[in-house]
């Protein structure tokens, strides 16, 4: 059967040219004749594997030097913890900007290592925009400011990167890291869950600055202290190999497409498509601030709840899938990652307007 257009937040669509080249070297990658699934992560196939991906990750981004990539695993979830872990260097409050459940799912993991400040909420609206930087309560010397960039859920991202001085600044950019180009050296650490512009599930990036390596009080534990995966260059033990080959495919195929530039242009092109089509409708709705709305995660109401079954069964007839909203606030949800091309949003479009038609 021909391939669905998939519209999940994640695990979310990967990039056929990408699957077809993995499934072409399944069984025998580069005349090894052994699957990347059997190497050993030590073995020099391996090894240059991991290190072409960094190689490209880094060409993506325009990484400066002084920044160390590092492949984990246990998804952002665990960075929540590894953060406050690492870099609290012995000072007792962290600042984060709460934006919606991810954001919240940090704060909350955060509050059992660290003195937390809430600098910001978006909580009085629903979390339907992001808190002006005026409105800011930071704290004098932070150990770091936090900030998620893009909220999967409510579909709220940042369109700027927070100005600080003095303090590392620190990102989840699970959802939207690899969707535009991005200033690294403002950051004192990054980190992101694959699964949605990078790759499959199982891997964790992290790009971090070297001075912040190194200075966690206590010291973490072995396996949740970034300078024991920075000394091993992220083999200390055994990576997610497989998920590593691939994100290495995903940054050969973005380089191969014009970069994080043309990918940025295509991103604006998918939103656009969506958004205008619902602010021309009056039966389709999306209650995020425009200057918030995330390009990565569409969010949106039908005029009755009561007809939400019965648009994702004839869109799944349709062969558009994975459009139900996060069961925390219900609704739809489109998700427009990397790999979702344009003609997949088309098709989305003139589905929704023909179920209009018909239900309005």
């Amino acid at each position: 059967m021909p391939r669905v257009y998939n519209f999940s937040a994640g695990p979310g669509t990967l990039p056929e040219e990408v699957l077809l080249r993995a499934a072409d070297e399944m069984l025998d990658w580069h005349g090894s004749g052994q699957s990347v699934m059997e190497m050993s992560h030590r073995g020099k196939a391996f090894i240059s594997i991991a290190e072409d991906a960094e190689t490209d990750l880094r060409k993506l981004l325009s990484i400066p030097d002084g920044y160390h990539v590092l492949f984990l695993q246990g998804g952002a979830s665990l960075q929540f913890e590894m953060i406050p872990m690492n870099l609290i260097r012995g000072r007792a409050v962290a600042d984060y900007i709460n934006t919606g459940e991810w954001a919240k799912k940090a704060i909350n993991a955060a509050k059992g290592l660290a003195d937390v400040n809430v600098a910001a909420s978006g909580e009085d609206r629903s979390f339907t925009y992001v808190p002006a930087p005026s409105t800011w309560q930071l704290t004098e010397h932070a150990a770091y400011l936090h900030y998620t960039s893009n909220e999967t859920i409510g579909g709220v991202e940042f369109g700027w990167i927070p100005d600080v001085v003095d303090v590392p600044l620190v990102s989840d950019m699970s959802s939207n890291l690899l969707s535009r180009p991005l200033n690294v050296g403002r950051f004192g650490l990054i980190y992101a869950g694959a699964q949605k512009n990078i790759g499959p599930a199982g891997l964790a990036l992290v790009i971090i600055r070297e001075d912040l390596i190194g200075l966690g009080e206590p010291t973490p534990p072995a396996m949740l202290d970034y300078a024991t995966h920075a000394k091993a260059r992220s083999m200390y033990n055994t990576p997610p190999t497989y998920a590593v080959y691939i994100a290495g495919l995903v940054f050969q195929w973005l380089l191969e497409n014009g970069g994080l530039e043309a990918t940025e242009q295509r991103n604006i092109a998918k939103a656009k498509l969506l958004y205008d089509f619902i602010d021309n409708s009056d039966f389709y709705v999306n209650p995020v601030e425009k200057a918030d709305r995330s390009r990565m995660n569409v969010a949106f109401r039908l005029a009755s709840s009561d007809l939400d079954a019965d648009f994702l069964a004839e869109a799944a007839k349709h062969d558009l899938v994975e459009l139900k909203g996060h069961r925390s606030v219900g609704g739809m949800r489109a998700s427009l990652y990397n790999a979702m091309p344009i003609e997949g949003v088309q098709a989305l479009v003139d589905y929704m307007a023909e179920f209009a038609a018909t239900k309005g």
